[in-house]
């Protein structure tokens, strides 16, 4: 069964925790991105902790490998289940990342590639000189090269996530943004399906935000999305 992650998009602790509450037991597991964790520090992941949840650290590391290497060592520290990298830092980061999560045994955090970012597409992709390919293209490319230097899954579109569960084979983790409700607005995102199309293509996570926060009742319309996974 397929996890629902629910993205804290706010920019305080407070309002962090709130929503938890306001959602409930109907999810256990909540994205940290970098607009809180920037507001708010470390200090907000031991919060979300100590409330008996998983957390997905997004904050996308990209850097020289030694680099990625203690910062993933940090925030493996901290309690993180899942965090990001970005797939175009190269063999060595990856293989760095992953290496660092090992240290952790039985309590280490899966690392997710990032391939292409849910708000670009062709155009967006030829404006930084990914031309060569389509969008679908750069992240089976991408995708590929993070598994097999040690990722333990990758960040892609819901649109992409048939032809790499496909690809790639079982055993990776397939966690997938750009999930809306049938119905619901896009937003920023650009290449999106919803909770039931995502679920048979082969995502093992789906992170959803504002379609749960933003409603009046945010631990019914988990609920729903739950529902329409299943």
């Amino acid at each position: 069964m397929a996890e629902l992650i629910v993205a804290l998009d706010v920019n305080s602790r407070e309002e962090a925790v709130s929503k938890i509450g306001l959602i409930g037991d109907a999810v256990g597991f909540y994205k940290i991105g970098l607009e809180l964790f920037t507001a708010e520090g470390p200090d907000v992941v031991k919060a979300v902790k100590d409330l008996g949840k998983k957390v997905f650290l997004d904050l996308k590391f990209h850097d020289i490998p030694r680099t990625v290497e203690r910062a993933v060592r940090s925030a493996g520290s901290l309690g993180a289940d899942l965090m990001t990298i970005h797939s175009v830092g190269g063999k060595a980061m990856i293989r760095a990342a992953a290496d660092a999560a090992q240290e952790f045994g039985a309590a280490a955090p899966k690392i997710l590639a990032v391939t292409v970012l849910t708000s670009l597409d062709a155009s967006d992709l030829a404006d930084i000189g990914v031309s060569a390919r389509s969008p679908a293209e750069q992240v089976e490319a991408m995708a590929r090269l993070a598994v097999e230097n040690g990722a333990a899954g990758i960040v892609c579109s819901p649109k992409e996530v048939g032809a790499l569960s496909a690809s790639l084979g079982k055993g990776h983790l397939f966690v997938t943004p750009g999930v809306r409700p049938a119905g619901s607005a896009v937003g920023d995102q650009k290449r999106v399906a919803t909770p039931a199309d995502a679920v048979r293509d082969g995502a093992t996570h789906l992170v959803v935000g504002r379609p749960i926060l933003a409603a009046p009742d945010p631990a019914a319309a988990a609920r729903a999305i739950l529902a329409e996974m299943s």
